[in-house]
């Protein structure tokens, strides 16, 4: 049965996922350091792994399937989730693809490379309105996507 996995420590969507998740009587796997508040009405299980650096990610890993969604901003996570079959997508709505991880991953490092030799700073553009709505489309859009090829058995 399809799942959404959710990387919750810092994912602004949340409340987004939720809706979904109702409209179409999915599960959905809040993973964390910590508790968090759960909504009533929605199908919602919390998961808190140790305090390990990668604990969340890597409980994501060993559950997510060829059918799954996972939230999460995290490139590393997204390639890992791609190798299991499983879909991901990020909070400003951008699925990450096996087409399209490696560009993604490339990027990240180049970055990372940049700000250690002190040729960038800053961060991503801040969380707006505009990328809360188009995440709410593509998670609608994917969840029926994966739906289908869960149909087809692919």
């Amino acid at each position: 049965m399809l799942e959404i996995l959710v990387d919750a420590d810092a994912c602004p969507v949340k409340e987004e996922v939720y809706r979904v998740a109702k409209r179409h009587g999915l599960q959905v796997k809040l993973v964390a350091n910590a508790g968090m508040w759960l909504p009533e009405g929605v199908a919602v299980e919390m998961i808190v792994v140790g305090g390990g650096f990668d604990a969340a990610d890597d409980w994501i890993v060993e559950h997510a399937g060829p059918h799954d969604i996972v939230v999460s901003d995290d490139i590393l996570l997204a390639a890992r989730c791609l190798g299991k079959g499983a879909a991901v997508l990020n909070a400003k709505g951008r699925e990450f693809t096996e087409e399209s991880i490696g560009e993604a991953l490339a990027n990240r490092e180049f970055l990372s490379q940049l700000r250690e030799h002190g040729l960038a700073s800053g961060g991503p553009a801040p969380f707006g309105a505009k990328d809360r709505s188009r995440f709410l489309q593509c998670l609608e859009t994917l969840v029926r996507a994966c739906r289908k090829r869960a149909q087809r058995g692919s």
